[in-house]
């Protein structure tokens, strides 16, 4: 096998590790009839392995009992992800990291290029390193996304409840309807939600207050205490959620407006360099004919 052969066969076998490690971190928005399985799963049958006895969880969990690392516990609850999945990707990207270097190397020196042995070590130390909190900024940046989603749902639900109400309906049944309107995955934990306290026999705006809680979305707070209010002391509640509903629609709405003059002011960097490139390209022919002549 020559040179080039393995070169091109360490060239895939890298690039397949990259591919399976970026498709384990994509999240996937969750699906309704998934998550009314996982509120009431099926009775395992003889010979069936249980979900949490699957290798990867297995090892995730070992990962988190040893490991101690912080954990954004409340985005991979909005995201949906497992705790033990997210470890289990940090290490294993930290991993890539740091054999990735002496591959390379290896592959060099196949090549008859020699490199001193401290530059892989080196440069495994510190693609390891670097690797390592790749997730939680992918984490992170997903789950900024999808509060800002979440937000803007909310304030969808927050006016359909309003609807329900001037209806003359209970509250618990407000909440339970709005929330069956949607079938976007915000409308889908929010069904969750419900459907677990209406199984639970425990109030809804508790369980709705724990869910905003668990993932840090204050508006869902608001919801629930709107919902306790009214269970509780039995006042009408249409104005307020209302008038929640229109503050939440015009923070979204200033947060959108400075967001874009942001992005605008971004816009004139571009065209600053490029102007100043063509000044340098106008003006290089001169300044080479001056040095000339002198």
């Amino acid at each position: 096998m020559n040179t080039t052969a393995v070169v091109a066969l360490f060239g895939c076998l890298i690039g397949g590790g990259v591919a399976l490690v970026v498709r384990e971190l994509a999240p996937a928005p969750p699906k309704l009839g998934p998550a009314l399985k996982r509120l009431s799963p099926p009775s395992a049958t003889a010979g069936t392995p249980l979900p949490e006895q699957r290798a990867d969880n297995i090892v995730g969990a070992w990962l988190v009992a040893r490991v101690p690392a912080p954990l954004p516990r409340a985005d991979l609850a909005l995201l949906n992800q497992p705790v033990e999945q997210f470890l289990l990707n940090k290490v294993l990207l930290a991993l890539v990291g740091l054999v990735l270097p002496s591959v390379l190397s290896a592959a060099w020196i196949l090549l008859g290029i020699t490199l001193p042995l401290f530059v892989p070590a080196v440069a495994g130390v510190l693609a390891a390193v670097v690797l390592w909190f790749v997730p939680d900024l992918l984490v992170r940046r997903d789950a900024s996304r999808a509060r800002e989603e979440f937000t803007h749902a909310i304030t969808v639900y927050l006016e359909l409840v309003a609807l329900r109400l001037a209806s003359n309906i209970a509250v618990d049944q407000a909440l339970e309807e709005a929330a069956r309107v949607g079938t976007s995955w915000s409308f889908v934990r929010l069904q969750e939600a419900l459907l677990r306290a209406r199984m639970e026999k425990t109030s809804p705006w508790q369980v709705l207050e724990d869910l905003g809680t668990q993932l840090r979305i204050p508006v869902l707070r608001d919801v629930a205490d709107f919902a306790q209010m009214s269970g509780k002391d039995g006042a009408s509640i249409y104005a307020p959620v209302r008038a929640r509903a229109k503050s939440t629609r015009d923070e979204q709405l200033a947060s959108a407006v400075a967001k874009a003059n942001a992005d605008s002011e971004k816009m004139h960097i571009p065209g600053a360099v490029m102007c100043v490139l063509i000044m340098c390209l106008l003006g290089f022919p001169v300044v080479l004919k001056m040095f000339a002549l002198s």
